[in-house]
């Protein structure tokens, strides 16, 4: 594994709870999440509109995740319902979950102030 932010995994996307369900598998997870969610696949995802992350299974090697993805893919869709449900009961997005995203601006009060006095002058234009 590269670092803490990429990882191989197989993971299922979904539209809704109980949804359309998709398994796919990559080596840099939030990225791919990030490309379904945004419409950057073409594809099953996009076309149905599978936006949300709701499991996901890290795995050491990618021949691992590949037979790891064929095998869920073949599974009956109560199986598949059951493995979320398992570990995300409540289908909760789990891309939202990771990114943590708060639509906040950023606060910088802790940032150091401005040098007293005026502000420098601009640089001169060039005359080219």
């Amino acid at each position: 594994m590269a670092s803490h932010r990429t990882f191989i995994a197989v993971y299922i996307m979904t539209d809704r709870h109980r949804g359309t369900l998709y398994t796919g598998v990559t080596s840099r997870l939030w990225f791919r999440a990030w490309q379904h969610r945004e419409g950057e696949v073409e594809g099953f995802t996009k076309r149905y509109g599978l936006k949300r992350l709701v499991w996901y299974e890290r795995r050491a090697l990618i021949t691992e995740a590949i037979q790891r993805e064929k095998s869920i893919k073949r599974w009956p869709r109560e199986w598949k319902i059951n493995l979320i449900e398992r570990d995300n009961p409540h289908w909760d997005d789990l891309y939202d979950q990771r990114m943590n995203w708060t639509p906040v601006p950023p606060q910088f009060d802790d940032w150091p102030s401005a040098p007293p006095g005026p502000a420098p002058p601009p640089p001169p234009l060039s005359s080219s």
